[in-house]
């Protein structure tokens, strides 16, 4: 696969990668590479299971909706923020906000 500045046909010099990666050698290059590919492997992931926690919530909020209740269960709001305060400490809570955001939208 070509980084950025090479053809299509040009294979990317070690000069190229290391200026990519950041790394000052060879073998930390290798690494970064490595880690890179598996960072963006989770991501994709991480995505996916975004996508699906959405179309859970739609379930859930359309079922809340159509039995006379509210879209939003604030308790059960706090109760994921909590969890995921406690897995992750201060930074969890901002990730559970933005969670509930995309999968209830702004309250």
């Amino acid at each position: 696969m070509p980084i950025r500045g090479t053809s299509s046909q040009e294979e990317p010099t070690m000069a190229d990668v290391l200026d990519k990666t950041g790394a000052r050698t060879d073998e930390a290059a290798d690494v970064i590479t490595g880690a890179r590919e598996r960072i963006d492997a989770v991501d994709d992931r991480i995505i996916g299971l975004v996508q699906e926690r959405m179309a859970v919530s739609k379930v859930i909020q359309e079922a809340r909706i159509e039995s006379g209740g509210r879209r939003v269960n604030l308790s059960r709001e706090m109760e994921i923020l909590a969890h995921f305060r406690d897995a992750l400490g201060k930074p969890g809570t901002s990730l559970a906000m933005t969670l509930l955001e995309l999968c209830r939208g702004r309250v």
